[in-house]
């Protein structure tokens, strides 16, 4: 009896065993993650303190030359933080503060003039906000609507671009605006942008220290701690819904059905297919647990496709071939973005936007398997 009983336990081992090395796998891939999260937003933040630099100078002697270089870094910005858009929907830190950081699509007469409208805007009713503040702004932002938008990236897109009427090209504010005597308001316009740019940072750096390697107590440390499997969870559902209901709807299906400018998501400066192109590269990224720094570095380690190949080597195939044909899809959107929506389903344009839905919603569907696969519980 005592030797069947020690047979049996034998034979459980290389089971155990298994079980133990996926165990330490998953809590790597974890790890891994949490290391490529900070590196991205270190870099989206590096870019934030840039483009803050260039609108100080900028506000500081206004010109069209300093306005240009603004405009530079705004679109330099968008490389990283675009990629660190596959780190939301996962109920992570940027949750808190997203709706400050990039939210769109937004009313632009909430901030400033537009088109038939010289009076509109928080700058030009110094009587109403009397005071050009970061606390003023970020208080107005989302109220009463989800495009009363007042502060971010596309508010700032705004002030440096103005109002795309262009069918061609992007917005053309001229710096003039920003110029005592020739334009009204000039200096709450140069107040607004230059507290928004710097908002832009502050709460950039918020989500960058939540992913600090070195506190006990931030959210970094939670997440590499708990069991394994909830993280991963996290980390999926992240990629989903960003690949799925955002990019492939509200970013692509929306504006292909409306043909709507407005719809698109970097409207003013014309960048919304480079910015659909780095969101798909910023969930390959996390998919394959790397990331090329902005100064050249790789950050790598183990990731989501060593689990998917571990437990399903042919999904794993099939998920790295749909990441393959939506990044191909994103890099043949033909700019600008507002230009391609037009037309009848034949042109161009359309073919190449509905081609990239079409990849992504496929690369969702994997996704899906591939948390499955995983034995992970979404709600996505």
């Amino acid at each position: 009896m005592r030797r069947l009983l020690i047979g049996a336990w034998l034979a459980l081992l290389p089971a155990s065993a298994g079980a133990a090395d996926l165990t330490s796998l998953k809590q790597s891939v974890v790890a891994g993650y949490a290391s490529l999260v900070r590196a991205v937003y270190e870099d989206a933040l590096a870019g934030a303190r840039a483009l803050a630099g260039r609108i100080d100078a900028f506000v500081d002697d206004p010109g069209a030359d300093a306005l240009a270089r603004a405009r530079q870094a705004w679109i330099d910005s968008r490389v990283a933080y675009a990629q660190s858009e596959a780190f939301r929907f996962s109920d992570g830190p940027i949750d808190a503060v997203e709706g400050l950081i990039n939210s769109w699509p937004i009313d632009e007469s909430l901030i400033d003039y537009v088109e038939g409208e010289p009076g509109a805007g928080f700058i030009n009713h110094p009587e109403r906000y009397p005071a050009v503040t970061a606390e003023a702004i970020a208080a107005l932002n989302e109220k009463g609507g989800e495009k009363n938008i007042t502060a971010g990236f596309h508010a700032i897109e705004f002030l440096l671009w103005g109002q795309d009427l262009d069918d061609d090209g992007p917005g053309h504010r001229s710096y003039l605006d920003y110029t005592e005597g020739h334009a009204p308001n000039a200096g709450r316009r140069r107040d607004y942008l230059r507290v928004t740019a710097h908002l832009l940072v502050r709460n950039l750096e918020t989500v960058t220290e939540a992913w600090a390697p070195d506190s006990p107590s931030n959210y970094r440390a939670a997440f590499v701690t708990r069991q394994p499997d909830e993280s991963l969870a996290a980390i999926v559902k992240g990629i989903g819904v960003l690949t799925g209901s955002e990019l492939a709807g509200e970013r692509l299906t929306v504006p292909y059905e409306t043909k709507d400018q407005e719809d698109e998501h970097s409207c003013f400066s014309d960048n919304t297919h480079r910015d659909l192109l780095f969101n798909v590269t910023g969930i390959r990224n996390v998919y394959l647990g790397r990331y090329v720094r902005a100064s050249g570095e790789t950050v790598a380690g183990r990731s989501l496709a060593d689990l998917v190949e571990r437990v399903n080597p042919a999904l794993a195939a099939k998920l790295a071939r749909q990441m393959d044909a939506s990044l191909a899809a994103a890099r043949a959107l033909p700019p600008p973005f507002d230009r391609a929506i037009r037309g009848n389903d034949s042109a161009p344009g359309r073919i190449a936007v509905k081609a990239l839905i079409t990849a992504l919603r496929a690369q969702a569907n994997a996704i899906a398997d591939a948390g499955a696969a995983l034995g992970l519980k979404l709600n996505f």
